[in-house]
């Protein structure tokens, strides 16, 4: 179901996008069993839930345009992405993830958009974030190098199986926030449950994985040549976790948790339960925004017919560039996505 049930020649619907989903050798069961994600992969490492990338793209599942790629729909309707220059070549400039590691990853980079153009056939790279939606007590990530290294540090290093030891090991704990600029080496480990905001981009090189053996018998391949072009090779401090400010209005706070210029991501918390005015909600039309709910439940109303559907822990509504307005009423809390 859309959250608008009539045509309407000036404003346009939100809808939901059910994701794509990915079987790493590293994933878990939590999107499965704790966010209802219907996929019949074992084990389920990460669900694409908003993307337009070939190796996974997502899916409309309500409106017209339902069974439709979002990339189709965007063909059809390129201003839902609004006047925003990143959105100039009328693709999404976004990908958001679900990453559920049951494992630790593989200690991996991403490169520019400069090398990425140069060396990956016009690809994009990767700047990233991560959100912490839940973590085990023990639970941790790399962040860089606790010192400064050189290329022939980190080759012996990775030939030894030390490289671990140059890492910067950084605890993490529920709600945290780590932006991942390109050429931050970087590792999600175990007992994390993430979500993930980056630029639309596959594109990974791997400098050690473990020595583990991938489902084809083999090891899995690294990268490490183009990885250490592309690598920051200087200390990093630990990131500090950003201020919680919230800003309030009536039913629903926020709170800015990255910006970057490929996108912004806030925190949205609703509750209305208690409240008479329920938090209202819409987009002009420079962007698109997605709402990604990683908890609870609630309603969503359409003010011009007062049609409603429900949303639950795990959906992501993609709301076109001027849309529709909205309200939503019930306790949750989302991602909210935008250039």
């Amino acid at each position: 179901m859309s959250l608008n049930n009539k045509e309407d020649d000036t404003l346009n619907s939100p809808f939901f996008l059910s994701p794509a989903g990915k079987d790493y050798i590293w994933g878990g069961t939590k999107l499965k069993e704790d966010f209802g994600k219907d996929f019949d992969l074992e084990p389920l490492a990460e669900t694409w839930e908003c993307s337009t990338h070939p190796n996974g793209p997502s899916i409309v599942a309500s409106g017209q345009y339902k069974g439709l790629t979002l990339s189709e729909v965007l063909k059809l309707h390129p201003e839902y992405l609004g006047s925003h220059p990143q959105c100039e070549s009328g693709q999404i400039p976004v990908l958001i993830k679900f990453i559920d590691a049951k494992n630790d990853l593989s200690v991996q980079v991403h490169p520019s958009d400069e090398y990425a153009k140069e060396h990956e056939n016009g690809s994009l790279g990767k700047t990233e974030m991560w959100y912490i939606i839940d973590a085990s007590p023990e639970a941790s990530l790399i962040y860089g190098f606790s010192h400064k290294v050189s290329k022939n540090q980190l080759k012996e290093a990775i030939t030894k199986g030390t490289l671990e030891k140059h890492m910067n090991k950084v605890s993490v704990t529920k709600g945290d926030v780590f932006f991942i600029p390109s050429g931050t080496v970087h590792a999600i480990g175990r007992g994390c449950l993430i979500a993930e905001i980056q630029e639309n981009s596959d594109l990974t090189y791997r400098l050690y994985d473990y020595n583990r053996i991938g489902k084809d018998g083999k090891l899995r391949p690294l990268h490490i040549d183009k990885a250490l072009e592309v690598s920051k090779l200087e200390a990093l401090d630990s990131p500090r976790q950003p201020m919680k400010v919230l800003r309030f209005r009536s039913g629903r706070a926020s709170q800015l948790l990255a910006r970057c210029k490929y996108f912004q991501t806030e925190k949205l918390i609703i509750n209305t339960e208690r409240v008479r005015n329920l938090a209202d909600f819409r987009t002009d039309s420079s962007t698109f925004q997605v709402l990604l709910c990683y908890s609870g439940c609630g309603v969503g109303i359409n003010e011009l017919d007062g049609t409603a559907i429900k949303f639950f822990k795990g959906d992501c509504i993609f709301i076109p560039a001027n849309s529709i307005p909205i309200k939503l009423h019930g306790k949750a809390e989302f991602l909210r996505i935008r250039c």
